[in-house]
């Protein structure tokens, strides 16, 4: 998968990732036709903590989620790290976890521990010289070539565009694969960033109601960008449906008239593979 991934890169275009955080909505966004998926920090720890992404989550946890992502779709998964949940001793822990989960690309970042999310205010950085180190750590914790490294730096919001592109310039210097400068205030800016970096795989952070504004996919491709992640535009859709059936249910009692906005019960056994299932039993069972 990590191969397919770099295959993926020297594509021409723009390279969309949703924003996955369980096996279910990797299967769904796998059914419409991505190729490949992020698993959302931010993601998981509404689905699973019920919290914001503030850092909550353990090394472990989210390893175990990436697993069940990418056994459940079968394509290349590009995963938050966070911060690595540590210094660069956590980090080698958690690239080896990560590879071992089936990860194609492991993301990580510059903010210290507890993180936020790179779209929220009152985020704090470890010094770049610390973070390189972690870097250096993750490239040589991997086993395989073709696993990549994508280093974020969220210094924008805390010291300026010009300390951000300065840290990401560290950080591809000593073996970063990708480089994610985190949430650009305009257009002006993150084609600064794509003008710094030509020729460099460079993500494009597509949060609704975050800082960056939002472009389309062509947009992106004008301005320089090679990835664009989608990363709560799941837990958004999601958690806003599920308040609307429950206060269906609530108001009414029933679910009846609601029928339209789900999958019944066979529809949503077909999305999750129980024809393979039924398939398999016929072809074992005793």
């Amino acid at each position: 998968m990590s191969k397919k991934l770099k295959d993926m890169l020297k594509e021409d275009g723009v390279l969309v990732l949703p924003g996955v955080y369980d096996g279910l909505s990797a299967v769904a966004a796998k059914a419409v036709g991505f190729q490949a998926l992020y698993m959302t920090g931010a993601g998981v720890a509404y689905s699973t903590l019920g919290r914001p992404d503030v850092g909550l989550l353990s090394q472990t946890e989210m390893a175990e989620k990436a697993a069940y992502i990418c056994d459940a779709s079968g394509l290349p998964v590009v995963a938050d790290g966070d911060t690595g949940y540590g210094n660069y001793l956590n980090v080698i822990r958690t690239v080896n976890l990560y590879e071992k989960a089936g990860v194609s690309c492991i993301q990580l970042e510059d903010q210290v521990m507890p993180k936020r999310c790179g779209h929220m205010s009152g985020k704090e950085l470890i010094p770049a010289e610390e973070m390189v180190s972690k870097l250096k750590a993750a490239c040589d914790a991997r086993k395989s070539e073709d696993f990549l490294i994508m280093a974020r730096t969220d210094a924008r919001a805390v010291y300026g565009l010009e300390e951000a592109i300065r840290r990401a310039h560290m950080y591809l210097e000593v073996g970063a694969d990708i480089l994610f400068v985190e949430a650009p205030q305009s257009e002006e800016e993150m084609r600064t960033i794509c003008q710094e970096f030509k020729g460099v795989p460079l993500i494009a952070n597509m949060v609704e109601g975050g800082k960056t504004p939002l472009r389309s996919k062509a947009e992106l491709e004008d301005i320089g960008y090679k990835i664009a992640l989608y990363p709560g535009a799941c837990g958004r859709v999601v958690s806003k449906a599920l308040v609307g059936l429950y206060n269906e249910l609530f108001t009414k009692g029933d679910t009846k008239d609601y029928l339209d906005h789900m999958y019944i019960f066979g529809e949503l056994n077909k999305l999750v593979g129980l024809d393979e299932i039924k398939a398999l039993e016929n072809k074992y069972k005793v």
